[in-house]
């Protein structure tokens, strides 16, 4: 009994010290050890003039990093640029929503008129606001707010701020205004930043000329030169070289042979109009034909696609046989027309060609999907065919189906060739010395550029 008695008091003591002890106790918390990130040091040097070589309403920012670029614990992230707007830009912005938005209920309907008398008060009030826009960039640093007009990341040192030059976009950047620029060094807190001192006032402007684009203008130069030096020496009389073309040279040897049969030759001036220049083309050649054809009396039959195209081809007809001196042998149905409808006039021209079975048929011009068809029908009918076209889609089906082919610019050619007319004779020369010139370039900046002469390589370099 007295073994409990002293246990019983032994444990009561001891629960007595633990909770004294607790008592008396205090609960220190942990210091908080984490530092707070330094702000970074701010960019310097910073100017903005207006963008080169452009049409305006664009100003260039450049600056000389934060020191904090890229090391140190308040490394920079990025760069965030910002620009003074008078406060009237809001309210441009809030007239421009409600005018869209009147347009947009305009055009479902309006049945009382409201609704166009609130479009027509919005464009007065728009007009009168952007005509005083300009004049509030002047009041700086009154009535206006600073308002980011981009980003840059670390490490870049330059910034474009480009706006619209329609008065009516929400980024309008107008000219010969007051523009003042902040730029901030920001960190991964966005909170931790650093602004840099205000540059300003800078005013963008657009220029007459981009000189970043001189190679084109000196390209453009010596293509005209040469131009007008080849067209003045064909004028003189001088006998100009130009390679000759076996489809062209072709086309005597096919009248004679359509003359020996005593069958018709079909010239088909394909489905382009009188403004295309294949078209146009093929007109010259239409002459150069018709005219042989008159010298040699064969028959002639020129189906057209175009009203227009039929009445120019008409009169390139009849003055060939002018020309020619047989005038009364022109007859107005050798050109006729056929129809505007492309697989309809097809199967008209191939049912001409079974028919007829022309000795010759000749397809200069502008031609699409109607190309086989035509080629393999005239293969058919045994006809030497004779075919031209600027269509690159379309050059494959007349070599595979055709016996002379004039492939893209070939055909442009064939009319300066045959029509021995000064302009085009010069500018066809002018085109070839502008071919072997780039050739020439192109070659020794290839080289130029493997051995490392980039002075070389960088007098051609184009601009935007």
């Amino acid at each position: 009994m007295k073994l409990k008695t002293v246990i019983f008091i032994c444990l009561l003591l001891l629960a007595t010290i633990s909770v004294s002890a607790q008592e008396g106790t205090e609960v220190v918390p942990e210091a908080d050890t984490t530092e707070q990130m330094p702000p970074p040091a701010p960019i310097s040097m910073l100017t903005a003039t207006d963008t080169d070589n452009d049409n305006g309403h664009s100003v260039t920012l450049t600056w000389e990093a934060s020191p904090d670029d890229g090391q140190g614990a308040g490394t920079v992230m990025f760069y965030e640029i910002f620009r003074w707007v008078p406060l009237m830009r809001d309210t441009v912005e809030q007239v421009r929503s409600e005018l869209a938005n009147a347009e947009q209920e305009l055009d479902i309907g309006d049945p009382t008129g409201e609704i166009k008398e609130r479009r027509n008060r919005l464009r007065d009030e728009y007009a009168g606001l952007l005509s005083r826009y300009s004049d509030a960039y002047g009041q700086y640093p009154n009535n206006g707010i600073w308002k980011s007009v981009g980003v840059s990341p670390s490490g870049d040192t330059n910034f474009v701020d480009k706006g619209s030059k329609k008065r009516e976009a929400f980024d309008y950047l107008p000219d010969y205004c007051d523009f003042y620029y902040q730029v901030f060094a920001v960190t991964s807190d966005d909170e931790i930043r650093t602004g840099s001192e205000i540059f300003g006032p800078v005013h963008s402007y657009g220029q007459l000329f981009n000189t970043g684009r001189i190679p084109i203008f000196a390209a453009v130069l010596f293509f005209c030169f040469m131009t007008i030096y080849f067209v003045q020496k064909a004028k003189k009389g001088a006998d100009l070289y130009v390679r000759p073309l076996a489809g062209i040279e072709a086309v005597d040897d096919a009248i004679g042979r359509a003359t020996e049969m005593g069958k018709p030759i079909l010239y088909v001036l394909g489905l382009g109009t009188a403004s295309d220049v294949a078209t146009i083309a093929s007109f010259t050649i239409l002459g150069r034909v018709a005219k042989k054809v008159a010298e040699y009396q064969t028959a002639l039959i020129v189906p057209t696609y175009d009203p227009i195209v039929m009445t120019v081809a008409q009169e390139v007809v009849k003055s060939a046989y002018i020309d020619a001196g047989r005038p009364d042998d022109f007859k107005e149905d050798t050109v006729h027309f056929v129809t505007q409808s492309q697989f309809a006039y097809v199967a008209a021209v191939n049912g001409t060609m079974l028919r007829e079975l022309p000795a010759t048929n000749v397809y200069m011009g502008k031609f699409f999907a109607e190309s086989l068809l035509l080629a393999e029908t005239g293969a058919v009918a045994g006809s030497i065919q004779i075919a031209g076209t600027d269509e690159i889609a379309q050059i494959p089906f007349f070599i595979v189906a055709c016996d002379y082919t004039l492939i893209g610019e070939e055909l442009y050619a064939a009319s300066a060739y045959l029509g021995r007319e000064p302009v085009l004779l010069g500018s066809l020369k002018a085109q070839d010395w502008a071919k072997a010139a780039i050739v020439i370039l192109g070659i020794t900046g290839l080289i130029a550029a493997n051995l490392g002469w980039t002075y070389f390589t960088d007098l051609f370099q184009v601009m935007n």
